[in-house]
């Protein structure tokens, strides 16, 4: 348990840290609907290890209705995490959480079923998350995917493959931008979307285009 104390207080840091409205850790163990449910989350999560089951599934429960953030007792959570506002999130129970990552409301560490070769059921059903991972507002990561180190998920992504490091994807499925090209036109009339543009949007441009060139023949 000593150990949790000393991974408690670099949750409370890293909020200090990452957080402009909250200026001291006496203000982030006050006010941190997040700080809260992370300090449930590692009694349940002891109590789990201990095989006191019921117990951990009751705490989390609790947990779930005093904040609005529900992380179950066996995930395996790292030091300096961050839940921003916090309300609505869901961490599964075979989710795996680095060090130094930071979740904001809405966003869904979920599971799918998934099955192996010889078609037996896996035991792995949710994401892996490595070191210094944001993932924005309302995302949802599903399945049992892996997102690399440093890697950033935009607001309200839909993840279903893995994101390498470094990496930021958008979109519904979730796609890589390329910060290189990020600045510059992506569309060109009558050309095929890319990987790296969302087809939602690729075809509403070449809708817009084909509207103005009937336009100017109407003319």
């Amino acid at each position: 348990m000593k150990s949790n104390f000393k991974i408690i207080l670099q949750d409370a840091q890293a909020i200090v840290a990452r957080d402009p409205a909250t200026h001291n850790l006496f203000q982030a163990f006050l006010f941190s609907s997040g700080l809260h449910a992370i300090i449930f989350y590692r009694f349940s999560h002891w109590l789990w290890q201990k095989k006191w089951h019921i117990l951990a599934r009751t705490v989390s429960q609790l947990t779930r209705l005093l904040t609005g953030i529900e992380i179950h007792p066996a995930a395996q959570i790292g030091f300096g995490f961050f839940i921003d506002h916090g309300m609505g999130v869901v961490i599964g129970e075979t989710s795996q959480i680095g060090n130094n990552v930071t979740l904001y409301h809405g966003v869904t560490l979920g599971g799918t079923t998934v099955f192996d070769a010889n078609g037996k059921q896996m035991n792995k059903r949710h994401p892996t998350l490595k070191n210094n991972i944001i993932v924005g507002a309302g995302a949802k990561i599903l399945g049992p995917v892996t997102i690399g180190n440093n890697a950033k998920i935009g607001a309200n992504a839909v993840v279903l493959h893995n994101v390498s490091a470094d990496q930021t994807v958008v979109g519904i499925p979730a796609r890589p931008v390329d910060k290189k090209t990020s600045n510059q036109p992506t569309f060109t009339a009558y050309a095929a979307c890319s990987n790296d543009v969302d087809p939602i949007d690729c075809r509403l441009q070449h809708l817009e285009k084909e509207l103005i060139q009937l336009k100017n023949k109407i003319k």
